[in-house]
This record gives C-alpha cells, sequence and structure tokens, in this order.
C-alpha cells in the first residue's frame, strides 16, 4: 500500500472548518450536525431556517463537487447491513457523546471546551485501537 496525499481530505476538512467559523461569526450557532439534523426532526422554531438551509447546503454540494471527480461510496446489497449496523451505532454513540464528531472535533475544541476535547479524544483513541486490532487481524 503507497501513500497518497489526501488532498480531497484535507480540502473538505479546510471548508467544514470554514462553514464553521461562517456560522459562528454571522448567527452565533454552532455546526454540530447530530444538533442541526436534531433541530430540523423537532421542528424548533427559532432555528429552523437556517438548520433546514444548511442541511440543504449539504445535499446540494454533492452536485456541486461531483463536476469536479468527487465521488460518494456505493452501498450495494451486500454491504447495506453492514451500513445500517453502522449508523445505528453511530447514532447511539452520537446520543452518548451529548454530540457528533463534527460537533465536538470541529466546533467544540475550537471552542477549548472541555467535554469536546474529552469526547474527540475518546473517539480517536477507539479509532486508533479499532484500526491497530483490523491491523493485526489483517484488514479483515
Amino acid at each position: 500500500m503507497t501513500f497518497q496525499m489526501p488532498w480531497a481530505s484535507l480540502f473538505g476538512g479546510m471548508l467544514l472548518g470554514l462553514s464553521a467559523v461562517i456560522l459562528m461569526l454571522f448567527i452565533g450557532k454552532t455546526a454540530g450536525i447530530s444538533g442541526i439534523i436534531n433541530g430540523v426532526i423537532k421542528r424548533e422554531k427559532q432555528d429552523l431556517g437556517w438548520k433546514t438551509a444548511f442541511l440543504i447546503g449539504m445535499i446540494l454540494s454533492v452536485f456541486i463537487v461531483s463536476p469536479l471527480g468527487a465521488t460518494l461510496p456505493t452501498i450495494n446489497e451486500h454491504n447495506i447491513g453492514t451500513v445500517l449496523i453502522a449508523g445505528l451505532l453511530v447514532g447511539f454513540g452520537t446520543r452518548l457523546g451529548n454530540g457528533c464528531t463534527s460537533g465536538h472535533g470541529i466546533v467544540g475544541m475550537g471552542r477549548f471546551s472541555k467535554r469536546s476535547i474529552y469526547a474527540t479524544c475518546v473517539f480517536m483513541g477507539s479509532a486508533i485501537i479499532v484500526v491497530f486490532i483490523r491491523h493485526l487481524l489483517g484488514d479483515l
């Protein structure tokens, strides 16, 4: 396996950070996706407009970047079960951690929130352990 500079990931991370800063500067809100989705589902009247616009922008961004060669992972009948289980686990973890990785890692750490720093350390530590175990098992 060879290392390739992950330019798309680097620029994607920069855009996430930029969007979080713009949202905080202009309307004083945080860009944690779980809180945004939760607000739209609960139809919070005071924040419904910007949260809906944020989600629509995320969906439309696929069409904006696809001419540049960006693609989404494909889901087929062989891995749909894995995707569903992973989604449920992420949702459970988001509730348990009182926020998602984007909220804690990008916005919370940027605001020096102790809770977010601890949560991000747990996220990263868990990811390191899982990758190490997969490496030991030969990337099943």
